[in-house]
């Protein structure tokens, strides 16, 4: 397993900060990237997040896939390269 994940099913009001802070408790946040739409600048609705370690990407799927965060249950897998 590497240590991208993908996470859907996000809020269009959630920020790199509440992102963050949801996923420093599993372990270390390496990078963020959530796509916007082009023509309007909004989040597209999914994210994907670079842990410090194998382990801490299962940690992070073990503990935070379907946890509410800004009112969406969360979807968090492994991000297919």
């Amino acid at each position: 397993m590497g240590n991208r994940l993908y996470v859907g099913n996000l809020s269009y009001n959630t920020t790199r900060e509440s992102l963050e802070s949801a996923f420093s408790g599993t372990g270390e946040v390496r990078e963020i990237s959530m796509p916007t739409d082009r023509e309007t600048g909004q989040l597209r609705g999914f994210a994907f997040v670079t842990m410090g370690s194998a382990q801490d990407a299962n940690s992070a799927i073990s503990q935070l896939n379907g946890l509410m965060l800004d009112g969406r249950a969360l979807k968090v897998n492994e991000a297919q390269e």
